[in-house]
């Protein structure tokens, strides 16, 4: 379909979308272009109303399909009716009105306090390359908050070691500037300096292979979860359990929530309060295990 393909295009060519999102994109419009042809053969883009669309949510449902999948759908859809009523396609949403079905955030899964201490000051790592890069892949991941794919994209010009500042790319291509601490600076540099006396092939990437390759994202999650492993029980063990951990941390300690959200690189401020409920509910622990009266 034309206008489809226009639409696709121009998320990855002009708003800078990732080559997935634009194929989870994709595939989700020919379903619903599915849906509507079996509805009415005369039925377009133009002519959909939001009657049928929310036919189109119910069937969807009845495949027992997450409410969390379902709204991510409805993204990719009105996302595409926005594009139409830019480009001129179109002179009416169907999609306005169209209530998403509700989720239950869950909570995000972080380390307590004495977890990451454990993890960063009494875990041992042998003094060669690789041991000495994972060590500092942990380090960044708490220190900085960033996520999978930033980490695998830092590059040696990215970190500025005299006013001890990160740049990194995230989500639609943007640059942000986040600050890091003494710890991770003087990590950096001992890391810098053994990658040049290892032997370890030259590379732009910080974090690479000893040939020099950037590294894969299965080999990063690998190393995580191998050291969450060791301080932890629970059952999620990833990058972003460290990612967690650093807002969380950020929020207990007295950051307000819009420099929070912008360290984290989060669109919209409601993203960020979701550490806000996590926060609480550790306070509440606290609480009642202190209150005579709890």
């Amino acid at each position: 379909m034309k206008s489809v393909d226009q639409f696709i295009n121009y998320l990855l060519a002009d708003k800078g979308y990732s080559k997935t999102t634009a194929s989870i994109y994709h595939s989700t419009l020919i379903e619903l272009w599915r849906f509507i042809r079996r509805t009415e053969e005369k039925l377009d883009w133009q002519t959909l109303d939001k009657d049928v669309l929310r036919n189109w949510i119910v069937a969807v449902a009845d495949k027992n399909i997450s409410p969390l999948t379902i709204r991510k759908k409805m993204s990719a859809v009105r996302t595409f009716y926005k594009y139409l009523l830019l480009t001129n396609q179109i002179s009416k949403d169907p999609t306005r009105g169209v209530v998403n079905p509700k989720t239950k955030r869950k909570l995000p899964t972080f380390l307590k306090e004495k977890e990451i201490d454990h993890l960063l000051d009494n875990i041992e790592f042998a003094d060669d390359y690789e041991s000495q890069r994972n060590y500092l892949i942990l380090l960044t991941f708490y220190s900085t908050g960033v996520r999978l794919s930033e980490l695998i994209g830092i590059k040696r010009n990215d970190i500025d070691l005299r006013n001890a500042e990160l740049k990194v790319l995230g989500k639609r291509n943007k640059h942000r500037i986040i600050p890091f601490g003494a710890e991770l600076r003087e990590a950096f540099e001992r890391f810098l300096q053994l990658k040049q006396s290892a032997g370890v092939a030259e590379s732009e990437h910080v974090f690479s292979r000893t040939n020099g390759n950037p590294m894969l994202p299965s080999e990063v999650r690998e190393i995580v979860k191998h050291y969450l492993s060791m301080v932890t029980t629970q059952a999620k063990r990833t990058p972003h359990v460290l990612r967690h951990t650093y807002a969380t941390t950020l929020l207990n300690n007295g950051a307000n929530l819009e420099s929070v959200k912008q360290l984290l690189g989060h669109e919209s401020i409601a993203t960020t309060e979701i550490y806000t409920h996590t926060t609480f509910v550790e306070l509440k622990k606290e609480y009642d295990k202190a209150h005579p009266r709890a």
